[in-house]
């Protein structure tokens, strides 16, 4: 590797949380206060290279940028090649930042195999990285893949409760399977290709038949990560069953991995497939948002009130993406940003209840707002960040996707408008179940508002969140030549 390679921005973001690991290996394990320095030092090193990244950025070019190929099996065409544009920017950026986060928030609360637990954590930033960065299939699939690993481990061995051994099982098979079908597909066109190499394999055309199996083949993996309906199953039992730092990286990043697939692999190169299936796709969009809706308004535990809402939105993400319009697209793209800020927050703030309280259970609380005035008025901002209020950042995000929805379909965006009443609904009952009424000191009788630690890791989440629902083109306007790149594809 030339030097000049070395200090490429998406290089030193890559690597950075490598040297980590290989630190955190070599410190025992008993040292268990400089394991969590040094790691929380390599996700804040991280997040200063993606913020380069961002300085570093062209907004006014489509072109994959800080590109560098290294040759892995060159004889057969395969190359490991690395870059970003405007759609995988925020995405690498949120993982940074997220993974600060998670090790913050489980500063005190892991206390068991801390090494361990860190390891998988900025293993599990390591392979994020390379998913939204690397530029071929193959590459792709080993990390979209590989994702699951850390995750299993986390889930499985951190989780809170009995049932968490199931729930990381049943969270790896569906993901795995799902990928399946997609392997088949990739190894399909590699030797019809004869490369994996993305843009390589974007100025090729594939017949229509061709296109239609492999978009169902791709969207069998990525309907799972994202989860569309039917294929949620696993979510709430893996949202409930682990840790709150495991929770904050499953819904701001790992649910977003799917939505990155479809704009990233099968528009691209599937188009007329994606306009072919865009019936069935807001069909299951709506389903999705109405169905996980009502759920949501019969759920006790507060983490699964959550991850329901966490499928009604990503069906707004998949109405945006299917639209195929420049609306649609930019605004699923801000929406799954917006969602990966305002779900972790929620689920930091379910965290905090639950380090207190040790239940998760909506009936135990009751009028927090008078003995935890600081906390309510957090949960206060990041539920109507939640249901969409104005000034946030999901309004901007859906009010562009239903403008793209409107474009195509007023029937459409008439169902997606009922979720967002309905978001309210349930989004204003929790919140008002939770700060108001009665305080049931029968069951607690010792309060703790939230802590230093807890305040500074909520307040960067709501200046971001307040940033893009403000002043969004900020965000706009790096994605804005990708994403009609993007859309040129298709005609």
């Amino acid at each position: 590797m030339s030097n000049l390679e070395f200090l490429n921005p998406i290089v030193l973001t890559s690597l950075t949380p490598l040297v980590g690991l290989v630190i955190l290996f070599i410190i025992p394990a008993t040292k268990e206060s400089l394991c969590r320095l040094i790691a929380l030092n390599t996700s804040c090193v991280t997040f200063l290279f993606s913020l380069i990244l961002w300085i570093q950025f062209d907004s006014h070019t489509s072109l994959f940028q800080f590109s560098v190929t290294f040759d892995w099996f060159p004889s057969i065409n395969l190359y490991y090649t690395l870059g970003i544009d405007g759609i995988s920017l925020f995405f690498i950026l949120l993982t940074t930042l997220l993974t600060i986060i998670c090790i913050l928030v489980s500063w005190s609360s892991v206390k068991f195999l801390v090494k361990e637990y860190l390891i998988c954590f900025l293993l599990l930033e390591f392979f994020l990285i390379q998913v939204f960065s690397v530029l071929d299939l193959l590459w792709f699939y080993i990390f979209f893949e590989s994702v699951l690993i850390p995750m299993f481990l986390i889930v499985g061995i951190w989780g809170s409760r009995e049932r968490k051994i199931r729930a990381a099982y049943q969270f790896f098979l569906y993901t795995l399977v799902g990928s399946l079908l997609m392997l088949i597909a990739l190894l399909t066109i590699y030797f019809q290709v004869g490369s994996t190499d993305l843009q390589l394999i974007g100025y090729y055309n594939f017949s229509e038949i061709k296109q239609i199996i492999f978009w169902l083949a791709f969207f069998a993996s990525f309907a799972v990560k994202i989860p569309m309906i039917p294929f949620h199953i696993w979510l709430h039992e893996a949202h409930a069953e682990a840790p709150t730092a495991g929770s904050v990286i499953l819904a701001g990043i790992l649910l977003k991995m799917g939505g990155y697939g479809f704009l990233r692999f099968s528009i691209p190169l599937f188009p007329e497939a994606c306009i072919y299936f865009t019936p069935l796709v807001f069909t299951l969009s709506i389903i999705a948002i109405l169905y996980a809706s009502l759920t949501t308004l019969r759920q006790v535990d507060l983490k699964k009130i959550i991850a329901y809402s966490s499928v009604s939105h990503m069906g707004f993400v998949t109405i945006g993406i299917f639209s195929l319009n420049l609306h649609g697209i930019e605004g699923s793209i801000l929406l799954m940003l917006s969602h990966g800020l305002v779900s972790s927050a929620l689920f930091l703030c379910v965290g905090i209840l639950y380090d207190r309280h040790k239940t998760r259970i909506l009936k135990y609380y009751s009028g927090l707002m008078q003995v935890m005035p600081i906390f309510g008025v957090f949960f206060l901002f990041f539920t109507f960040a939640n249901l969409g209020f104005p000034g946030t950042s999901s309004f901007i995000g859906e009010l562009l996707v239903l403008i793209g929805a409107f474009q195509l379909n007023r029937i459409l965006t008439f169902f997606a408008s009922i979720g967002m009443v309905m978001g309210a609904a349930y989004s204003i009952w929790l919140f008002n179940r939770i700060s108001f009424g009665t305080l049931k000191i029968q069951y607690f009788g010792l309060f703790q508002d939230v802590s230093r630690r807890e305040f500074w890791i909520l307040l960067p989440l709501t200046f971001i969140i307040l940033w893009m629902g403000v002043y969004p083109i900020s965000f706009l306007s790096e994605m804005h030549f990708t994403v009609l790149s993007l859309i040129e594809q298709l005609v």
